[in-house]
């Protein structure tokens, strides 16, 4: 199940090239974009970059990886990893709420920088609007671009239920705070108290006040004083969100998609490919992580299963085989009280007494011989100890552990068998993206038994992308 040779990604030229100054690894969320950025920083920093890589992912499991306590908003320098082609590795996290407050400190006095962050309307914007993390991870990357500080920028984009969000939400958000309502709200702000109030015409002051009760008298001033104090401190935020845009359209700027090879993965990178493209933005390929693979391949589903139903009807016939034996033997022991009995036995059967209590004890006495009624010197006492040793002995052990394993195999060849469907849906969801688009070129990276923790699993995942390493070592038949 390997790809086609003229489709495969091949990762270190487009990693090794200077002219590549930024790579933006999107897709879905889950599918391993975190992971697979810091795999590329990792491997582009060993190979001589100075790179940073900005990640989105709030989880500690990628600063832990890197031998980082933790990550935040300024750019930590990795320590541990091979430096001897002169590469550096430098890691960070997003922090949406301090990225817009840098934005404003750097456009703004102090006077108007204290308005802007004070008020009530931008802290609810910078914590949490629609739109806000996407937009300020585009605007990270153009402050990290701008400050020329390393060769190489991998953005980690932030987790989405789709991968277009991150293309939209930029846009959307300018156009919202650019559009006609916002600007049509700050325009007594900017007139200016009554003067403002006097231009507009009675309509106009009828559905202002009509928007002050919807939105409340409050609100709808601090979106006005907002709006203003932002407008005219550094422009528009649809200026700004085009100019990332016309960053991200560069020819130093490369997309990777990430998926997994499930349907509603690839069906979400099948459609960033096709907005890619009709964006004009530089598209690199696809990275396919998590795909599972065997070394037993040509042990199929089927022969699988119809094994593992022989084995098990095998199994059936040796259980039944034993206990018909079992039956057939007039020597079954029963244990009562911890005791040893006769059952079944030619000398017992039709009478309650043993062949002891019929003999006579040596001082003339009838009855059970010795004070306990037990004497084991007579023939029943001895006829009752090789029964029991009879009935320790492990006389069903070779038949009992026969099954065992005849079990046990029919379990593996059944767990094999959906390996092997798994593989085949895998490979069926792969090739209708290849149908669809034969264009792509593809990394596959192998599915792992766990996450990764260190510098040496992101390694390792690097040298997958780079090689598209198979899951198993090929061995030759």
């Amino acid at each position: 199940m390997s790809l086609d040779p003229a489709r495969v990604l091949d990762l270190d030229p487009l990693l090794d090239d200077p002219d590549t100054r930024i790579v933006v690894c999107c897709g879905s969320g889950g599918v391993g974009k975190t992971t697979t950025a810091a795999a590329l920083g990792l491997r582009a920093a060993e190979r001589g970059r100075k790179v940073v890589v900005l990640t989105i992912d709030p989880a500690r499991r990628l600063a832990q990886s890197m031998g980082i306590d933790s990550l935040d908003n300024v750019p930590r320098r990795v320590k541990g990893i091979d430096d001897s082609a002169g590469g550096e590795l430098h890691a960070m996290m997003l922090d949406m709420k301090r990225t817009f407050d840098e934005i404003v400190e750097a456009h703004a006095d102090g006077e108007r920088a204290a308005v802007i962050l004070n008020n009530p309307f931008y802290q609810s914007l910078s914590a949490g609007f629609a739109g806000t993390q996407e937009y300020m991870a585009m605007e990270k990357l153009g402050q990290l671009r701008a400050r020329d500080e390393w060769d190489l920028i991998i953005v980690d984009t932030p987790p989405s239920r789709s991968a277009l969000d991150f293309l939209d939400a930029p846009k959307r958000l300018g156009s919202f705070l650019d559009g006609r309502l916002i600007r049509l709200l700050t325009a007594p702000a900017k007139l200016g108290g009554r003067a403002g109030m006097k231009f507009l015409n009675v309509g106009m002051s009828m559905m202002t006040g009509t928007l002050g009760k919807l939105l409340g008298g409050q609100l709808l001033k601090d979106v006005q004083t907002f709006v203003a104090a932002m407008d005219t401190t550094f422009g528009g935020f649809r200026t700004r969100a085009d100019a990332t845009y016309k960053l991200l359209q560069a020819p130093g700027t490369a997309f990777l998609v990430v998926a997994a090879p499930e349907r509603d993965a690839l069906r979400e990178a099948a459609y960033f490919v096709e907005r890619l493209a009709a964006e004009d933005m530089p598209f690199a390929g696809l990275v396919l992580n998590r795909v599972h693979g065997s070394g037993a391949a040509h042990l199929s589903a089927e022969r699988a299963l119809a094994a593992a139903e022989n084995l098990d009807a095998e199994a059936a016939e040796d259980l039944e085989s034993t206990a018909v034996e079992n039956l057939d033997d007039a020597r079954i022991v029963d244990q009562e009280g911890g005791k040893a009995g006769l059952r079944n036995s030619p000398d017992t059967y039709g009478s309650s007494d043993s062949p002891a209590s019929e003999t006579s004890a040596p001082d003339g006495s009838e009855g059970p011989a010795g004070s306990d009624g037990s004497d084991e010197g007579s023939p029943a006492a001895t006829d009752s100890t090789d029964a029991t040793d009879r009935t320790d002995a492990p006389t069903d052990t070779p038949p009992h552990g026969h099954r065992t394993v005849e079990q046990l195999t029919a379990g593996l060849l059944r767990l094999h068998a959906e390996r092997m469907q798994l593989l085949s849906r895998e490979q069926r969801t792969r090739d209708r993206f290849a149908a669809l688009h034969p264009e792509v070129a593809v990394a596959e990276v192998a599915a792992l038994p766990g996450d990764v923790h260190d510098l040496a699993g992101l390694r390792d995942i690097g040298d997958r992308l780079a090689a598209n390493r198979p899951e198993l070592p090929e061995t030759d038949a």
